[in-house]
């Protein structure tokens, strides 16, 4: 079940053009080490080209892949009027296939229910295209794509369609964003707390739904007043035995599904990630090429380490730099009521616990190695793909954080 009126009240704060939400306190976005830790899912992979599929390629894929007849997926296509198929008629086709002890074909059927009534539902909520199905062919090869990273596609795709005011429905897994909101707002809304299953690889099994009170007049306004004080700005830390911190959530380019792209740019959402927010960059162009997004995705080290260096552990979880509200109030519309004359930049009190930088901040040796490993990395041209690479990145994220 979804609160329909706080998922509203979101998705007008959802840009498009930063792939973000504007706070009044900034900008946050449900990043990639999100997707991983309420998921399970890997985000790291190849990303699915399917091949053109139509309706007779949908019913010869159904045939070949699902085990049914030309008659029964021909009156299937008919039904939805296209390359798609039914939920509830793939839940017969498996129940039909484990009967006849068909595994892979039920296999197959289930699978592509899954993600269609999940990480890619559409708007309908009732239909899977035909496209996915080729995504099971070789069940023993399905680990090889970024699962993680195209729900985060696909849910990206849909926040920016529901900007536009026409838009009626919306798709995307919204367990998925609903989820997102109860980890980092916790006094939002009701929340169906089940506790935190340190073992469970999927944190969003913590979550179960209870009913919201609020209409979404009242989320706007209630947002509109939320502090950095109001969020948990790193829920994940008590999650890093299941899932540990992976350097790709820090890329910054271009994701896609299929021929949907989007853009990742967590520059804009440093805070997330226990780091001070300075003003970022401009939002990145659009790809001319899918080609370009697979290049930038495949060489997803470049970004990360040209990051690296801007990057200075917060002292308390909400740090920004000096002017960074000034700049996004300047370029942003953060309220979404009308306030009595003009919006005026918020002025936050920076919590006592954060008096005593020296508590949270690294030593200074712990910095200059942090630095030395930086420099090595940057000379060798490693990447995090090899395994020792893969050790040294981590001990300069861990160089970089927070003690405390």
């Amino acid at each position: 079940m979804i609160d329909n009126n706080l998922i509203s009240a979101f998705v007008e704060r959802w840009h498009s053009e930063t792939s973000s939400f504007h706070m009044p306190f900034g900008e946050m976005t449900i990043t990639l080490d999100d997707v991983a830790n309420l998921l399970g899912l890997p985000i790291r992979g190849e990303f699915y080209s399917p091949p053109d599929v139509d309706r007779v390629t949908a019913c010869n894929l159904a045939v070949h892949l699902l085990g049914v007849t030309t008659e029964e997926i021909w009156e299937e296509t008919r039904k939805t009027r296209g390359a798609h198929y039914r939920l509830d008629w793939l839940k017969e086709v498996f129940r039909r296939q484990c009967a006849a002890e068909r595994f892979d074909c039920a296999a197959r059927a289930y699978l592509l229910n899954l993600v269609g009534s999940t990480i890619f539902a559409d708007k309908s909520h009732t239909l899977v295209d035909a496209k996915y199905l080729p995504l099971f062919r070789y069940l023993d090869g399905i680990d090889r794509y970024a699962w993680g990273t195209a729900a985060l596609v696909v849910l990206y795709d849909y926040l920016s369609d529901a900007c536009y005011y026409d838009t009626k429905q919306l798709g995307g897994y919204m367990t998925l964003l609903q989820c997102w909101i109860y980890e980092y707002f916790p006094n939002i809304c009701n929340r169906g707390d089940q506790g935190a299953d340190v073992e469970c690889f999927a944190r969003m099994n913590r979550w179960c739904y209870k009913q919201g009170k609020h209409k979404v007049h009242e989320y706007r306004s209630i947002i509109d007043a939320l502090t950095p004080a109001d969020v948990i700005w790193r829920p994940w830390e008590n999650h890093r035995g299941v899932i540990p911190f992976d350097d790709i959530t820090l890329y910054t380019g271009h994701i896609r599904l299929c021929s949907t792209v989007a853009k990742y740019l967590p520059e804009r959402c440093l805070r997330q990630f226990g780091y001070i927010q300075y003003i970022p960059s401009p939002p990145l162009p659009d790809p001319a090429r899918l080609f370009d997004v697979d290049v930038e995705w495949l060489g997803y080290v470049t970004p990360v380490t040209e990051l690296f260096p801007k990057l200075r552990p917060a002292t308390y979880p909400s740090e920004c730099e000096d002017g960074y509200l000034e700049w996004f109030y300047q370029v942003s519309h953060p309220l979404l009521v009308r306030p009595d004359g003009v919006p005026q930049v918020p002025r936050y009190s920076v919590p006592p616990t954060s008096a005593d930088a020296s508590s949270s901040q690294p030593p200074p040796i712990l910095q200059q190695i942090g630095d030395l490993i930086q420099q090595g990395l940057s000379e060798h041209q490693a990447s995090p793909d090899d395994e020792l690479y893969r050790h040294f990145y981590k001990a300069l994220y861990l160089s970089r954080s927070r003690t405390s």
